[in-house]
């Protein structure tokens, strides 16, 4: 049975698919909400080469409606228990202390954690687990997060918030080893501050811990080329690429094989002797 910690000893950067269960995401809502869909799709992901996969039952869209616990509980926990029968590391893609729990019981290897452990008692569950987890930036919360964001300086900030983050987890026994980091791509982030942070993400392994970068379709994307969500797909695998050149260990993606593809051409590539 594969591990995060297996995953992350290896020199390669790795591929997290996406897997939305909410009817209100940006690019898939409502595609994955029947329990049949949304097992083939874990299938495709795993046989095009995902290391992980990340079931989420919340969208965390600018101006996304909140869900309740018991809600997020039933999209979530038996997509969890069918990935990992059929072998998959998962990451359980939610903020709520109580799903974090119940996904851990499950056998979930990865808390995905938008808001960096910082709501009621999700430091606690995670601190009494073995799990990794991942700590997200984000300026404000979903429903406003895109108002008017400013920083004075994106990169500095970020990093300052996500080093004192790991550091509050580490006062509640989370070692650093189990610890990823989020800039936070689109989340409270002008296209300004997005480019900012992709061209200096070597400034956030600074840190110590492995990077994730989530674009995939994302509306910086569609900025950039000025196309909607449906035509992002190019954009979507040259921002990952990029990603990983600048040393990204993780990339969090819808298209995984498309960008299976294009990472093992750049690998090969830098690697072939």
């Amino acid at each position: 049975m594969k591990t995060m910690e297996a995953l992350l000893s290896q020199d390669r950067p790795l591929i997290m698919g996406i897997l939305n269960t909410t009817p209100d995401s940006f690019s898939d809502g409502g595609k994955y909400l029947q329990r049949e869909e949304a097992i083939r799709q874990i299938e495709a992901m795993m046989q095009s080469g995902a290391d992980i996969i990340d079931i989420g039952g919340e969208s965390t869209r600018p101006g996304a409606s909140d869900v309740s616990l018991q809600q997020e509980l039933e999209r979530v926990l038996p997509l969890i228990e069918a990935a990992k029968g059929m072998g998959a590391v998962v990451s359980a893609d939610t903020s709520k202390a109580g799903v974090m729990q119940e996904a851990i019981k499950l056998g979930a290897d990865l808390i995905n954690d938008v808001r960096a452990l910082q709501e009621p008692d999700t430091i606690d569950v995670v601190a009494m687990s073995n799990v990794h987890v991942c700590l997200m930036h984000m300026q404000g919360s979903p429903r406003t997060m895109q108002q008017s964001p400013h920083y004075d300086d994106v990169v500095a900030e970020i990093q300052d918030m996500l080093r004192k983050r790991i550091a509050e987890c580490a006062q509640h026994g989370i070692d650093k080893s189990r610890i990823i980091i989020d800039p936070g791509f689109g989340f409270g982030k002008t296209l300004s501050h997005n480019c900012q942070l992709m061209r200096s993400l070597a400034e956030l392994q600074a840190l110590g811990c492995p990077v994730l970068v989530g674009v995939s379709r994302k509306r910086m994307i569609g900025d950039i080329l000025d196309v909607e969500v449906n035509e992002r797909l190019v954009g979507s695998v040259t921002a990952a690429v990029y990603a990983v050149q600048k040393g990204a260990k993780i990339v969090r993606v819808h298209d995984v094989k498309e960008t299976v593809q294009a990472v093992k051409i750049i690998q090969t590539f830098e690697n072939y002797k």
